[in-house]
This record gives structure tokens, sequence and C-alpha cells, in this order.
């Protein structure tokens, strides 16, 4: 055994000064006292921030039931307030935001595999969009897996609901409600699950008054709950825990500050049997749901009543003897299944274990070696033994049978080949494309999970009491930073090499060639190969290919390729391939860092768009002001245009060198600075210069009025983006100079057409260029206003060339060349 020791892993022992456990003392009673209930509700809605943080955390923390929230979308079509990442990209953000909110309010996150595509503002609309019988299958197979007593909707199933992806969560929820109790529904589900009946679906609505309800609603039976209370145990109230909780979006910009005071929610009867006073009208949360199972509800009172605030270490021994007489119970019944994992936490908290594994790195290629560091310390005084540990590349465990001594660290260090077939860690719905709306996702077993399962875990096995526990836990890497401490992000298994094009798109006015940047990078040391961009019969490259030999692990290095288009315009894509000893390489690499939540790396294919179109500008120098987060600079470095970020420095400077000066979008609600500069912009304009304005939020506004004369924002769309776009006047100069802007400018559009147009403005001085509409709507003509101004020329547009720009729609190019060039005519 010792010599097995010896060449496996190094072991040794240090002191450590006393440390908190993971839970509170506090905590640990708070879920003590939630064994006793076996109640579960299933909230659900349409996207991350819909969810009523305040109702899962009374549910999770004072009725201590089972709470979910399925979330039919990641949030991907959302906007983006703390960077510049659109579609699945803030899709992964928001998924990692809302896992920090449920660790905060104390409920579980499910998805399904519907994308969001952007706003809607019909059910039609969405279900026309998304394929509705494979979304309904993901209803229906959260409701039977996770077995609700009770399903909670944010939203009802008609207009009144506001955005179409919120009529369709309500929707499809009521028609899981029954169809999931139906074995003749997506029969195929029953090979993991059963069919399952919820009690009653309620409508989590705002007051009992609510306006223009439904004429089958009028007799519903609504119910009133106050969940404003206050939890001694935590020291919070619940709507305390809900602001913290809805705090965690902060892509979306929803700081909360923590209310307190009496709170009343309501619900209304929607399916099922109707509720006279509490949710959870005639369900049996108690242990009499289950057979046999009164000793067990017996011992839990007892535990709680003899819980010691001050040596939780003393509820281990009652723990355990519930944990045995689970054991006897069907293993099989959801609530004891839920329970013994429960119990087992418990356990570990109250015994004070604390143990991972740390890789030396943060990355690692499958079948390479890696170095890491498990460790292992007990905080009590309760005696646990160290039976085994096995990780990832180990196929038998290692018997170690080790008592643990009081608050001393035990660390082994090992070397582990991962196995050849782990897989790179991308997100698991993002391995296959977006297809009709929906993530493919083939396993029926992964869809509803929000994030990866790791591909390399450690198995510790202990012995308390005489009962083995074996837990498992994912690796992850940890370092230190100067300034926020201790920092863990997840471990990831990497393509031995990746290659990343610079640039998503590539914009060719003319027969010029341009210079196309490759970044190869390196995931272990020594790599040599090949990159070639894989370009259409007709482009040019040169070189053809290059050679790399990248010797140190993350060594970088840029490979230049001149590119020259055909004479006839087209769109085509330009892929990025590596090759090394054969094998062929063509993922490009995107790590996502943010503060708030773990670091994420995605593996996108490597692809950019080439466009060899008809494009003129007639300036050059353009000054941008930065607003919440766009890839239009790019975009107008692609017409060859020069860009200038301008922030308060820049402003102060002389503004007249710049041929146009660009607002991104939001930047009125979100640079307060700018209330300063507003003045000395205006003047730009009426001096001669050219000033565009991309859409800005009405309300939080940090100036008053954000163009020469009276404009009054509103929250009017175009959400279909293939609506038709009128020209009002199609001889104004911005539809004719220096491009000649045509229907056919519009076709491709992707998401939207536009978001938060102007809603009244001066009709003297400015002029609106556009009308467009959804489907059995009015006509919107707030799409694009122009004014001139003095010698100058000032252009408000809702038009969302934040997201055609970087997606390589080509007639969005066009019109925002033509915006930009107004004054050079």
């Amino acid at each position: 055994m010792l010599r097995f020791l010896a060449f496996l892993f190094l072991l040794f022992t240090l002191r450590l000064s006393a440390q908190v456990p993971s839970q509170s003392s506090s905590e640990i009673f708070q879920n003590i006292k939630k064994l006793n209930v076996l109640g579960s509700v299933l909230y659900i809605a349409a996207h991350p921030d819909d969810e009523n943080t305040l109702m899962l955390s009374y549910l999770s923390k004072d009725q201590l039931v089972r709470t979910g929230y399925l979330s039919l979308t990641r949030g991907d079509g959302g906007q983006n307030l703390i960077g510049a990442e659109q579609g699945y990209n803030i899709g992964v953000i928001r998924t990692q935001e809302l896992l920090a909110a449920r660790r905060i309010d104390g409920a579980q996150q499910f998805f399904s595999r519907a994308y969001d595509f952007g706003f809607s503002k019909t059910r039609d609309e969405t279900l026309n969009f998304w394929d509705k019988e494979k979304v309904l299958g993901d209803v229906i197979w959260m409701i039977r897996k996770f077995q609700p007593d009770v399903i909670i909707t944010r939203f009802p199933p008609d207009p009144r609901a506001g955005h179409g992806h919120h009529q369709t969560s309500a929707f499809l929820a009521e028609q899981g409600f029954s169809l999931a109790a139906d074995p003749k529904s997506y029969p195929d589900q029953l090979k993991f699950v059963k069919p399952w009946q919820a009690k009653r679906l309620v409508w989590n609505t705002y007051t009992p008054g609510f306006t223009n309800k439904q004429p089958t609603e009028e007799k519903n039976p609504f119910i009133s709950i106050e969940i404003g209370g206050y939890n001694p145990v935590l020291g919070k109230s619940y709507t305390e825990i809900a602001a913290e909780s809805r705090s965690q979006h902060k892509s979306q910009g929803f700081g909360s500050a923590p209310q307190r005071g009496a709170r009343i929610d309501y619900f209304l009867h929607k399916v099922g049997e109707p509720a006279q006073k509490s949710l959870f009208d005639g369900i049996d949360v108690s242990w009499k749901r289950v057979k046999g199972s009164e000793k067990v509800q017996t011992m839990i009172s007892a535990a709680i009543k003899n819980y010691a605030v001050n040596k939780p270490s003393a509820s281990v021994p009652e723990l355990l003897k519930i944990n045995a007489e689970l054991n006897k119970l069907d293993s099989a019944n959801i609530y004891v299944k839920a329970k013994k994992e429960e119990v087992k936490e418990l356990i570990l908290q109250c015994a004070g274990l604390w143990f991972e594994t740390n890789p030396d790195d943060f990355s690692q290629v499958a079948g390479d070696t890696a170095s890491v560091k498990i460790s292992v310390v007990k905080r009590s005084d309760y005696p646990v033994k160290l039976v085994s540990l096995n990780w990832t590349g180990k196929e038998k465990d290692s018997t170690l049978n080790m008592s643990l001594e009081d608050n001393e660290l035990n660390s082994f260090a090992l070397a582990p080949v991962l196995p050849a077939n782990l897989k790179v860690s991308q997100p698991y719905w993002l391995e296959k494309p977006i297809d009709k709306g929906l993530f493919q996702i083939d396993n029926q077993q992964d869809i509803g999970f929000p994030e990866n399962r790791s591909e390399t875990i450690t198995k510790f096995t202990f012995e308390i009491g005489g009962q083995p526990f074996t837990f498992s836990r994912p690796w992850i890497y940890k370092s230190t930073d100067p300034a926020q401490g201790e920092i863990y992000r997840p471990f990831e298994i990497r393509p031995a090499v990746t290659t990343t094009i610079t640039e998503p798109v590539f914009i060719f006015s003319s027969l010029e060639p341009k210079t196309v940047t490759i970044v190869v990078e390196a995931q272990r040391k020594n790599v040599k190969g090949t990159v070639k961009p894989e370009i259409p019969a007709g482009w040019k490259s040169v070189p053809a290919s290059a050679e790399f030999d990248l010797k140190g692990k993350y060594q970088q290095q840029y490979f230049s390729f001149i590119i020259t288009p055909p004479a006839n315009n087209q769109e085509v894509k330009l892929k990025a391939i590596a090759t090394v000893d054969g094998k062929v390489f063509d993922k490009s690499i995107k790590t996502i860092a943010y503060q708030h939540i773990p670091s994420q790396t995605i593996f996108p294919t490597s692809e950019a768009k080439l466009a060899k179109i008809d494009v003129k500008t007639s300036v050059k120098n353009i000054g941008y002001i930065a607003g919440a987060g766009d890839d239009v600079p790019m975009a107008l470095r692609q017409m060859d245009c020069q860009v200038t970020m301008l922030n308060e420095t820049g402003l102060a400077k002389d503004l007249a060198i710049y041929d146009a000066i660009v607002v991104g979008v939001r930047a009125y609600n979100t640079e307060g600075y700018l209330a300063n500069y507003q003045s000395k912009l205006m003047d730009y304009v009426k001096n001669g210069g050219t000033m565009v304005v991309q859409y800005t939020i009405p309300g939080g506004q940090k100036v008053k009025q954000i163009g020469p004369y009276d404009i009054e924002l509103g929250r009017e769309r175009v959400a279909e983006e293939d609506a038709e776009m009128r020209f009002l006047l199609p001889e104004h100069p911005l539809l004719n100079y220096p491009n000649k802007i045509t229907q056919k400018d519009f076709e491709g559009w992707i998401q939207e057409r536009g978001l938060y147009f102007a809603q009244t403005w001066d009709k003297t001085n400015y002029q609106a260029l556009f009308s467009a509409n959804d489907k059995e709507e009015t006509l919107k003509e707030g799409s694009v206003l122009y004014a001139q101004y003095g010698k100058g020329h000032y252009i408000y547009t809702g038009l969302s060339f934040f997201r055609e720009l970087p997606a390589g729609v080509t007639g969005a190019y066009r019109l925002f060349a033509n915006m930009i060039s107004a004054g050079k005519k």
C-alpha cells in the first residue's frame, strides 16, 4: 500500500486554522427542517428574469418545498448591458446568472430546447418559429421528471402577457398539465419517467382585479398569499433574498434594492382542482405520502428539536439513523430519492467535510496528462474515515481507509492520463447548430439541465458512523487574484489547437483585397501543423496556407492571408482549418469572462462571412460613443472608416475633425457624462457635422432631449424581421447617396427590424423615412428620423443595426453607410 501511494501521489498533511463550513449553522438547521416537507412546485415562464424571485424564495425557504424554475429559453435574444455578446453568447451568460440567482433563492433551474429568437408579439409567431411539439414535449418532460404538486405560470396564455414567448410559456404549461399524465402522450419519454398529474395550475398574477379578464376566467377563484415575511433563522426577509437573487441578472441591468415589509401575491386558478386558501390545499406535504415512512418523520422531528446551533456535528448520529431508515423505503419514490440526497448533504455539512480536486491549469487536452491536487479536510470532532478515492483517468479506486484528524488538510498530488474520448467542454446545447428555433439535443435525458455535467470528476468515499457515503465532485481550477482573492473557474477539455478569425465579417466594396487574420492557439505544448483559409472557388488567398510550430501551451501565432474577391457580388463563408498530424481542427475559441459569473469557454466553428457587395461611403473619420456594448465600430472599419472611440476625454476635444459621430445603443441610458456634452454635440451638428443616434430606451435617459428638436421615444418595435419596409420619401438623399437603397437591402435581416422607435416628434423639422408594421398592427414611422440642423445632419434610428452589422447583413451596411455620409453629398 505504501509503495502504491508513493508512486501515484504525494501525501502530506498541513495544519490549517479553523474555517467556516460551507453552510452556516442556521442554514443547516433550515435544511434539516426541510426534510419533513414533501411538497413541490414548478414555476414556468419564458426567459431569464421572468421568474418571480420573491415567490421562489418564499416557496423554497418558507414553505420548504422542492421548487423549480423552468425557463423555456436562455435569453439568447435579449440585449446586453455589460458587453457586446449577442445570440447564444448572451444565452451562456444568462444561464450562469440564473444559476447564481437559484443559489440564493434556493430553487432549481431548468431549460427547454427553445432558442430565444428575440421579441415576439404573438403566440402564433412564436410557435411558427419554434417546433411546438418539441417544446411542448420538453415541458411535459420536466413535469414528469420533477413531479410538481403545483404548477405556477408567470403569465397568461394570451395577449395580456405581452411578449409572444410569455404567452407561449403559459399556453404550453396549461397543455402540459394534462398531457403529462397521459401515457399516450410522448410515450418515448416513459423509458425514463412516468406519467404525472399535478394537483393544480395557477397563474401568479398581479392583482385580483387584473383588467381585461378573459370571459372564461370570470368565475375562477383567486387566492392571496403573504410572501414578504421575515425568516429569523436566516436573518433575512424573503423580499431581501429575492432582491439578491434578481440582482444576479446583471447583463440586463436588474440590480434590485431590497424591499422590507408585507407583500401579498395573487394566484388565479387555471387548471386542475381549485385552491381555496393555500397553494397546497388538498395536498399532503408530510411523510404520510410515502408508505412505511412513519418512523422517518418521527426521527426528523427529533433531529429538529435536538439541533444544537453551536455544534451541528451533534446531529450526525440522528441523521445517520434517518439515512438508514430511508434506505428501507421505495428507492424509486421521488421524495425518497430527494430526501436521501438532502440527508447525505446534511451529514457532510454537519461533519464539517470539505473536499475538492484542483488541476494546476484551467484546461487540458483529452489524452494528455493532467497535474491535479485532491484536498480533504474534516472540520468537526465527529469521526470520519476517508475510505477511497477515484478520479477521471483511474480505472479502480485507491483504497486509503484513513481516519481524518480534526481540521487537518490532507492533500494528494497526482498526474492522471485523461481518457482520449473526453468531449471538448462545449456547452452541450451548442454542440450542434441551432435548427428551426431549437437547440439540437440528441439525448433525452440531457434536456432540462442548465449546464454541462463535468467530464472530469473525483469520487470521494467516506465512512461515517459505519455507513458509506460517496460524493462526486467536478475538477475545478482555482487561482488567487490580488484584488479579488480566490477565484474558481470550471476545468476545461480543449482541442489540441484552435483557429480564430479576428473578425466575423469582411466587406469587400471593390476588387481590392483585404487581410484576414487567423489566430492559431496551441492548447498543449509542442503543436505543429498547417493552417489555411478554406474559401469557395472564385475567391483567392495568398498564401494558400501557412505552417505553425508552437512550443508553449496557449502560445498564439497570427497569420495574415490576403483575400481577393471575385468580380461578381456574392456572400460566402470562410473557414479556418488547422491540420496537425493528419487530424483536422476547425474550432475557434471564445472565453466569456465577467466577475459575477465563472469564466465560460465556447468553441464555435471557426468561420467568418465574406461579402462582395456594392457599398460606398464618402466619409472616413468617425467618432463613436459606446453605449451598452455592440460591434458597430467593427462594421464601420470594414467599410474602410477610421473609428475613434469617444469617452469624456475625447468629447472634450475638438469634434470638428470627425466626418460623423455615431452614438451606440443605449448610450443615453448608460453614460451619465453625456449630459455634460449634449450641447457640444448639438453644436457639432449645427456647425456641419453628422450625428447618428442608435436606439435609446425611454425612461432613465441621462439627457432630457437627445436631438436638436423635440423627440419622444417609445417602446414601439417591429419584431418581424421580414416585415415590409415602405419608403416614405424615396427621393431622400439618405436613400440614394452614396448607395441607392431598395427593397433588396432589407432582405436577410435577423431577429427584428428595429426597436424603441420614436413615438412623437417635431414633424416640421424631422422627416420620417420608413413605415413598417408587424402583421395586424398599425403602421409605425419612427424607425428612422432625419433632421437638418444648421449646417449639419441629425439622425435617430431604432433599426437594429447593432444586430444586423455584426451578422453581415449587407443591406444594413449600405443603409448605415448612407447615414454616416449624410453630410458629404
